[in-house]
């Protein structure tokens, strides 16, 4: 064997004493077996959380106490430690979410370790990974990057990591079984169905549908809007669904120009368009082509961050930020007072603000 190898005991090994000084001590703190088996806070906690499977011991904060011994009472509104925060970004949408986050956590008792990553970043396991080595550490609530390679490995080591999480804003499922993971989000789908239903209220048949990016929140939106056309007897020929790019890119005015092109030619009368800023933009440009909005063409924004700051302020669908982020706590806290609860998946509904971007189809 290597010295490598007899400084790092194997798993059994490590049970073993584990559980040795389980029996001499009375209980096991995740900083003290650190040092005394020279390993990570990732391998000790996967450890106690295998040990506890077993019933061989169980696990309370910061540490384990043996299977028998009473674990000492923790009200889930006083459940203290920290719990980390992982989120693809610090702006726009996310700010409500974690606002929501941190005034749950207060009441809760717990500290809020906030990392932002990006639509970008492949793999977010290194990051958890450092978040993980707080001994304080009491779950997670992430929004992971879905759309990555590396998407589903997250996933499972956030399973196998022993810790409780929560996704945000996401939705996924464990594999072999597909078993579906904790989360709560807002129903999207359900947002795009009430803007489908305002216009269709103010007598528009010929509606589009425009999105940001190809996103886990643009996929719902546009399941949403083709249920909502299905519902309404919109034609399918009689709307059209297009992608912007980057806005912060060359090819964004061109692409909107041709959107507004295609609504002339086809007739259509009222967009959804996600997210704000995109609507806004698109509203700038189509006034410079003598486009009056609403008298000519009504629009709908998707988020309502910044809607009613503009002019007009913007008819626009409002998903829940904050109590996203409070039920997302909520729910983690549960989690951790009840390891062996059912697993809960919360859909929240957008609600729909109608203001001055929208009004009755032109004859």
């Amino acid at each position: 064997m290597t010295d490598q190898n007899q400084h790092t005991p194997l798993a059994a090994e490590r049970h073993s004493r584990i559980l040795t000084i389980l029996a001499r001590d009375g209980a096991v703190r995740i900083a003290q077996l650190i040092g005394e088996l020279e390993v990570t806070a990732v391998t000790i906690r996967r450890d106690l959380a295998q040990m506890e499977r077993q019933g061989l011991l169980l696990r309370v904060h910061g540490g384990a106490i043996p299977r028998d011994q009473p674990a000492p009472a923790v009200a889930p509104t006083a459940a203290g430690g920290a719990i980390a925060v992982l989120v693809p970004s610090l702006n726009y949408y996310w700010p409500g979410v974690i606002r929501g986050m941190e005034e749950a956590a207060t009441r809760h008792g717990f500290t809020v370790l906030l990392r932002g990553a990006s639509y970008e970043l492949q793999d977010e396991r290194p990051v958890l990974e450092r978040l993980m080595s707080d001994p304080t550490l009491r779950g997670f609530i992430v929004a992971p990057n879905t759309d990555t390679p590396h998407a589903q490995d997250v996933v499972q080591w956030l399973h196998e990591s022993g810790i409780p999480s929560i996704l945000v804003e996401r939705e996924a499922v464990l594999l072999p079984e597909r078993a579906p993971v904790e989360s709560v989000t807002t129903d999207h789908a359900l947002g795009a169905v009430l803007a489908a239903r305002h216009l269709a209220s103010l007598g528009h048949r010929k509606v589009g549908l425009i999105l940001s990016r190809d996103s886990p929140t643009g996929r719902k939106i546009v399941k949403g809007w083709e249920a909502a056309c299905a519902e309404l007897r919109l034609n399918p020929s009689e709307h059209f669904e297009e992608f912007f790019p980057d806005r912060n890119g060359p090819h964004f005015r061109p692409a909107v120009e041709s959107a507004i092109e295609t609504a002339l030619r086809t007739g259509v009368t009222g967009l959804l368009i996600h997210s704000d800023p995109e609507a806004m933009a698109f509203i700038d440009i189509a006034l410079n082509h003598g486009i009056s909005v609403p008298q000519d063409l009504s629009v709908v924004a998707y988020d309502d961050e910044v809607a009613q700051l503009f002019t007009p302020a913007l008819t626009a669908v409002s998903p829940p930020r904050a109590a996203v982020g409070a039920a997302a706590v909520d729910l983690l806290a549960q989690r951790i007072a009840d390891p062996d609860r059912p697993v809960h998946r919360m859909a929240l509904n957008p609600t729909l603000h109608v203001r001055q971007s929208t009004a009755p189809a032109p004859h």
